[in-house]
């Protein structure tokens, strides 16, 4: 009998922080993206960027389904979006092309960090509802890693478009609905 409770409490506590570990596992695969983007293994880097996307689609869901959501969740969650899909993707393409350009360089790759960790603090503070304000950190950061794959057939200019266009993006007013 005794077993039995053991296991019982085991499983009951696993579930209740299933969602954030699934987070937090998120947030180490933006920080291994981070180390091997330093260490110049960028298809390391994108491949940790894909993985801490996929559990990020994640841990909101298994947060819900064992109805486990918390603020400590939430603010969890934005922690892990602003390294895995804010500093992970922008260190990414800074230092697989744009670290020749200088300043103008730094300057996007600090926009594209500071409007993503805008937005996530936005979102922290608003009322639920059915819609994102602006294009969400997660799809901006899959959207700049998935870029990398075009540095061979792009100019490098063509991000000097593209970090102001998901700055943008991730800071307006528009509404997406969430799926």
């Amino acid at each position: 009998m005794f077993i039995i409770h053991m296991v019982d409490s085991t499983v009951k506590k696993i579930k209740s922080h299933a969602a954030n570990l699934i987070t937090l596992c998120n947030i180490s695969f933006g920080g291994a993206a981070i180390m091997a983007t330093l260490n110049e293994a960028y298809s390391y880097g994108v491949l940790f960027i894909f993985i801490a996307a996929f559990l990020d689609r994640y841990d909101g869901k298994v947060a819900r389904k064992y109805n486990q959501e918390s603020e400590l969740g939430k603010q969890l969650d934005s922690m892990s979006d602003i390294i895995s899909f804010g500093v992970a993707p922008a260190l990414l393409m800074y230092e697989s092309i744009l670290a020749d350009f200088g300043m103008l360089a730094m300057f996007f790759t600090i926009l594209y960090i500071a409007c993503g960790a805008y937005r996530l603090a936005r979102f922290n503070i608003s009322e639920a509802t059915g819609y994102f304000m602006g294009l969400p950190i997660t799809a901006a950061g899959t959207i700049l890693t998935v870029s990398y794959f075009l540095i061979p057939v792009v100019n490098p200019q063509f991000y000097f478009f593209l970090f102001p266009i998901l700055s943008i993006l991730m800071v307006s007013t528009f509404t997406l609905k969430k799926v």
